[in-house]
């Protein structure tokens, strides 16, 4: 199982756009990505809104199961 996350980060005078720069430029992204369980990690900017980004990140979920003894 899965799940998916859509996050808005939203600035002014470009710091949204910015700060995924930076995380990209520091090696942020990179780390997350090949993290274990992690299946996408990516930005994108809307056409008509440069003031805002849009991260969708998605993890694989193991559920664990206990049992009682």
């Amino acid at each position: 199982m899965s799940i998916t996350v859509n996050i808005y980060y939203t600035g002014k005078n470009g710091s949204a756009r910015k700060f995924a720069e930076e995380m990209i430029k520091s090696g942020t992204v990179e780390k997350i990505r090949n993290e274990d369980g992690n299946l996408r990690y990516e930005y994108f900017q809307p056409i008509d809104d440069p003031e805002t980004i849009l991260l969708i990140g998605q993890i694989i979920i193991v559920s664990a199961t206990l049992k009682k003894v």
